[in-house]
């Protein structure tokens, strides 16, 4: 059948429905997964066509898959981060949604306290198991979508759960109807989609999902799970591994409208940032992420990370506030005890700090040159200067210009200054004596007060 493609505005084929193949052997794709080698990225040449969806936005999974990789939040803690997370997004809610488990009382009475803050967003969702149990707790909790577990590739479905493809469809199949059955959205997490059969159980699978939707009038969406981080953003990337590809096929070849498709990156092979802002450029309206990225292995994509994307891909911040990410940094690292890398973007202590003299001159004259944005404005983090062996006058000279919380200076110095000289001397010393370890902002404070009088 030939359509007219209105947003294209050409003819389209649309005579491709393809069939489950279900397989006596599962496809592990050992060409591609070896195992005992790092996995391969093999290229058809054969590009999809970007298709970014007209709306965006930001799902949130720090109280679920975020929980999978450090000891269980407070209900105190979970609720600041909650507030943290609305305030972020701001009042468009482009951090649209939350989930959480439901499995235990604490993880119900997080979700509770949450959705008293009576907030539009992030919506709080579930994630449960399988079962009618489950279905009947989120129902009673008037949580109004949940995730629900339908692994994709046949690493899982013939080695995790001992099933045929066929088999796994129809059990898949028979949850998510009793989940639509218990006045439940079901959010199917295709896990382990980056080593799926795409064509052979994938599409197949995702147009039993689209009939189920038209028979029962309830949106079905799908969240492709890329768990192990092979997923590649590469033009010409062949499938299972196409970021581009599976978002294509879903839209084109299963009928999934963007606002039903999400996108869940993990960081092994540190592409968790790029396959989900291309998993955005290619057609999902959602991608799925976690407070400083933290998850199990490697961690997930990180949300300050796509608040990022997202400004840049749209030109605009669409309302959020991105100061909040060094409140929400802050509060790791004071409250949570929780030890950030400290070169981390955006969140590390020394995300935008130099140690170099040749860079802190730089500073000195603009900082457009050295420093990748305002950060002062847009996070509230000045630019900064780590004094040690190979910071220079200029280094010292911009630490004390920048530092009026700990001392009191008169009036800016430059290079010149004998004050600087004298510190600069100071920490030669103290590098020349054998020092291995930078200056701290006490020891600067103190050189000044010694040296100023």
């Amino acid at each position: 059948m030939i359509q007219l493609d209105t947003k294209r505005n050409t003819l389209m084929q649309k005579v491709y429905h393809y069939q489950l193949q279900d397989v006596a052997e599962p496809n592990l794709y050992r060409e591609i997964f070896p195992y005992v080698e790092l996995p391969k990225i093999p290229f058809t040449h054969r590009e999809s066509p970007m298709d970014p969806p007209e709306d965006i936005w930001i799902t949130d999974s720090t109280f679920r898959d975020g929980q999978q990789a450090r000891e269980p939040y407070t209900a105190e803690q979970v609720v600041r981060l909650y507030d943290l997370l609305h305030e972020l997004g701001g009042p468009k809610g482009i951090i649209r949604q939350t989930e959480f488990f439901l499995y235990s009382k604490l993880d119900r009475d997080c979700a509770y306290k949450c959705m008293e803050r009576g907030y539009s967003f992030p919506e709080v969702t579930g994630w449960i198991r399988a079962t009618e149990k489950d279905f009947d707790l989120a129902k009673s909790m008037e949580v109004k979508e949940c995730g629900i577990l339908v692994s994709a590739s046949d690493y899982h479905i013939f080695h995790k759960l001992g099933k045929t493809r066929k088999e796994a469809m129809r059990d898949y199949l028979k949850i998510i109807e009793s989940a639509i059955a218990a006045g439940i959205r079901p959010r199917c997490h295709m896990e382990d989609i980056t080593r799926a059969d795409f064509y052979g159980f994938v599409v197949p699978f995702a147009h039993a999902l689209h009939q189920l939707m038209e028979d029962t009038g309830v949106p079905i969406k799908i969240r492709t799970c890329d768990t192990m981080g092979y997923g590649v953003s590469y033009p010409g990337a062949d499938l299972p591994r196409s970021v581009p590809g599976i978002m294509y096929g879903l839209r084109y070849y299963a009928g999934f409208s963007s606002a039903l498709l999400e996108w869940h990156g993990h960081n092994d092979f540190y592409k968790a940032v790029t396959n989900a802002a291309s998993a955005w450029l290619y057609g999902a309206s959602s991608v799925n992420c976690t407070l400083l990225g933290i998850g199990e292995r490697t961690g997930n994509t990180p949300v300050e990370g796509m608040v990022a994307e997202y400004a840049q891909l749209r030109g605009t911040l669409d309302g959020m506030n991105p100061q909040v990410i060094t409140e929400i940094a802050d509060y790791y690292r004071t409250e949570l005890k929780y030890d950030i890398p400290p070169q981390t973007p955006l969140v590390g202590r020394d995300f935008n700090a130099t140690q170099a003299g040749i860079h802190a001159d730089g500073l000195m004259k603009d900082q457009e040159i050295y420093n990748a944005f305002d950060t002062k404005l847009i996070l509230n983090v000045p630019p900064k200067v780590i004094i040690n062996a190979k910071s220079g006058l200029a280094g010292v000279a911009y630490w004390l210009n920048n530092h009026p919380e700990l001392i009191n200076l008169p009036a800016p110095v430059d290079k010149k200054n004998p004050v600087v000289l004298k510190i600069k001397e100071w920490v030669d010393e103290q590098f020349a004596a054998g020092r291995v370890a930078a200056i701290s902002d006490a020891e600067m404070a103190w050189a000044y007060k010694k040296f100023s009088n």
